[in-house]
């Protein structure tokens, strides 16, 4: 199993995976729930009809409940109730959000495209108070989208388009972690070769 090294004085990161839409069993985020102790899914609920209060505060419980320092990790159009949550909370001077993975977040020049983002009102383009990084599998439009909300949120912005287990997405979190508190453990997938290894991310 790959897990966290838990540090001496308990401030092992918790890794917060927080979908948009219900996931298939064989989707990055059920593996990596299934594949370390320190990773917790939040299910939001409310999938067809997501209501942003709602999503704002089960996000909010869950970082809240953690008890420790947490990296929050986003799929799809939930990148949104991140967004409001920091534009609702503040920040805690200990820093309980250690930073962000943010994935396949929603083209919100194109509020059209997606019903599911009217419930959500004019995305938050404030910086985001802590490391991030923004990765999607970049084409036209949304490539465009991307780019802006990067620049907004104070992103790092990364092409890449997450598949099985998503190692690359593993080592993303160790550069957020940081070496003071702790690493994430390489597990063996994060070697094993991939029919995938001609992509390779690229940030801009």
């Amino acid at each position: 199993m790959a897990t966290l090294r838990a540090s001496r004085d308990d401030t092992t990161p918790l890794i917060l995976l927080v979908p948009g839409t219900p996931l298939s069993s064989g989707h990055w985020m059920n593996r990596w729930a299934q594949l370390s102790e320190h990773c917790q899914l939040v299910e939001l609920g409310l999938w067809d009809e997501p209501h942003r209060n709602t999503w704002v505060n089960k996000l909010n419980l869950a970082i809240h409940r953690a008890g420790r320092p947490v990296v929050v990790v986003t799929d799809d159009i939930a990148a949104l109730a991140l967004a409001w949550w920091v534009e609702y909370e503040e920040q805690a001077d200990d820093g309980t959000v250690l930073g962000a993975l943010i994935v396949d977040a929603p083209n919100v020049d194109l509020p059209g495209a997606d019903p599911r983002l009217a419930a959500f009102g004019a995305c938050p383009r404030q910086p985001l108070p802590f490391t991030s990084f923004l990765v999607g599998d970049l084409d036209g439009g949304a490539q465009r989208s991307m780019l802006r909300l990067a620049r907004d949120w104070g992103t790092c912005p990364i092409a890449d388009e997450p598949r099985g287990e998503w190692s690359e997405g593993w080592i993303l979190l160790q550069s957020i972690v940081g070496a003071s508190h702790g690493e994430l453990a390489e597990p063996q997938w994060a070697h094993r070769p991939s029919n995938d290894d001609h992509r390779r991310r690229a940030a801009f």
